[in-house]
């Protein structure tokens, strides 16, 4: 799987296009796994750009491509070709290849129309791939990092064979050195970067007398899209806490009970969307008011009826055309592969009532 900017390699934004090792092997080298993780801090050469590999794990329902230990199946990786650095001619090459055969490299969010089993992978890689690019400097001592790990880990080296380079040619009697200054990450357990996931809540909120659901839209929405509250958790907040925090915040509504009901990867960059239903204290409670936050347009009440109907007939991603039978002025909400849809049909189909809920 490749990607330049972020953006996948595929034809149209339903299908991704994979290739093959020969393709990539002008850009990678004959074998980007030759070295061991210590050779390869060892040999860390910061005017050497390595293009970022990604290992993403093994498909085992297919029983050919790659035997290690217990493991047999087919491996799948993810590849940065933007071009940058010393790669810059090689990867342009590449690139222009591609698009030659009539693929190109998509924009946008394409988690929304691709199968689950393929947007599934899309997020990982695409979660990694962008960690990787947001961190190419230590946090603790701001010299350049160095992804190991197939992609899950970027570590402070201790030294840089780039400072060998820069003495060439140098009339200084002074013995180069590429050992680097001292850095904590070094020392210690918590000797390393990890990728970052950040935790999101979205909640479909219900009235105190179930019969309505509450939903909200941002100005830069489709006319009549509306979905779900959503915010991120902050630091020492329970996530019941942060969906009746947002929820306040966003559209000035007191809730009671909150329960957890599902979670969705989402990697623009690395959330993780915790998906809760909740219901509201009832009252004055429930009066919207949206001074405290100006994140939302509009926020209102719907009947759940009118949710059940434009689940069947009214929901469609972001950038897409409302579906066939759609009547223009319904309620339009998010498509089925997004959480928001997955809370709303949990509620029209009796998630706040009384019987078991597993």
């Amino acid at each position: 799987m490749l990607f330049k900017d972020l953006a996948p390699l595929g034809k149209d934004p339903t299908k991704l296009e994979n290739v093959s090792y020969d393709d990539v092997k002008p850009l990678i080298g004959d074998d980007p796994y030759s070295q061991s993780e210590d050779e390869i801090i060892s040999n860390y050469n910061s005017t050497i750009t390595i293009p970022q590999l990604l290992f993403l794990g093994i498909d085992e329902s297919h029983k050919s491509g790659l035997e290690y230990s217990i493991y047999r199946g087919a491996p799948y990786f993810a590849l940065d070709v933007t071009p940058k650095g010393s790669i810059t001619s090689a990867a342009n090459t590449l690139i222009s290849t591609l698009e030659s055969r009539g693929l190109t490299f998509i924009e946008g969010r394409m988690q929304m129309s691709l199968p689950a089993s393929t947007g599934a992978i899309y997020a990982q890689a695409r979660a990694l791939l962008d960690w990787n690019a947001r961190n190419p400097f230590c946090a603790q001592c701001g010299q350049p990092t160095l992804s190991i790990n197939a992609g899950t880990k970027r570590t402070c080296p201790p030294k840089d064979l780039a400072s060998l380079s820069s003495t060439i040619g140098s009339t200084t009697t002074a013995t180069p050195t590429t050992e680097r200054p001292d850095c904590a990450t070094r020392k210690g357990i918590s000797n390393l970067s990890f990728p970052r996931t950040d935790p999101t809540i979205i909640v479909a909120v219900v009235s105190a007398d179930c019969s309505r659901v509450l939903l909200g839209r941002q100005k830069r929405w489709p006319p009549y899209w509306y979905s779900t509250l959503a915010g991120f958790v902050e630091p020492a907040e329970s996530v019941e806490e942060a969906v009746r925090r947002e929820v306040w915040e966003e559209a000035g509504v007191e809730l009671g009970r909150v329960v957890i009901h599902s979670t969705q990867p989402w990697p623009y960059p690395a959330n993780l969307m915790i998906g809760a239903i909740a219901q509201t204290t009832g009252g004055k409670g429930e009066e919207i008011a949206l001074k405290h936050d100006p994140e939302l347009e509009d926020a209102k009440w719907v009947e759940v009826q009118e949710v059940r109907e434009a689940l069947e007939l009214g929901t469609s991603g972001l950038g897409e055309e409302a579906p066939k039978g759609y009547k223009e002025g319904g309620l339009r909400l998010p498509p089925r592969m997004a959480i928001a849809n997955r809370l709303l049909t949990a509620v029209v189909e009796g998630f706040v009532g009384t019987g078991p809920k597993i």
